[in-house]
């Protein structure tokens, strides 16, 4: 999947956790979808846990990081605070998906989308 064509919101940047269970992988075309959505821009998670200083530096200097975690485990909104990174924070399984029991749909996906984007206006291509 390409970029957004309209440059996505250059002041958000967007994290996931992209873990190995079902609700990871949901978190993962979630976050995905956003950036094709202009909501903001993707970027790499790993990054900011091996402490890579140019992760490190983008994600403390942006206005807004906002992590798409699985499950309550929360790495990437933890990653992003180790690092002392401002996060706002979207929990899957907070918002009624349940760990190993949610098949990874585009209907699943997409009403994730669309409490986001009912949580935080903007970003989106006009």
């Amino acid at each position: 999947m390409s970029e957004c064509s309209c440059g996505g919101d250059k002041n958000k940047l967007i994290y996931s956790c992209s873990g190995s269970s079902d609700v990871g992988e949901i978190a993962d075309k979630t976050a995905r979808k956003l950036r094709s959505l202009c909501f903001g821009k993707m970027t790499c998670l790993a990054g900011i846990g091996a402490n890579l200083s140019g992760f490190v530096e983008s994600a403390k200097a942006i206005e807004e990081n906002v992590a798409i975690d699985g499950c309550n485990v929360a790495c990437a909104k933890k990653g992003l605070e180790r690092v002392g990174a401002k996060v706002k924070s979207y929990i899957l399984t907070d918002m009624g998906l349940v760990k190993g029991q949610t098949p990874p749909t585009d209907k699943i996906v997409d009403e994730l989308i669309n409490k986001i984007l009912n949580d935080k206006q903007g970003g989106l291509c006009e």
